[in-house]
């Protein structure tokens, strides 16, 4: 990922990375989902929420109750 970005949240479910995509997004914070999920076997691999380094103490506030 490019500077200024910093992961905030890492999944295996594609249904936990749209929740918290649209946490942030309903905030106005700005998100790159990188999925990296086997396009085969969708039990491979994990998808990664970033924000900009700016907001990514809020989006860990934001994200607390969805992180496991």
């Amino acid at each position: 990922m490019e500077k200024g970005w910093k992961e905030v949240f890492m999944t295996t479910h594609e249904y936990k990375a749209e929740i918290a995509k649209e946490i942030l997004e309903d905030e106005g914070i700005s998100v790159v989902v990188v999925n990296q999920k086997d396009t085969a076997y969708k039990v491979f691999g994990e998808i990664h929420i970033y924000v900009q380094d700016e907001n990514a103490e809020q989006a860990d506030k934001l994200l607390k109750n969805i992180k496991h």
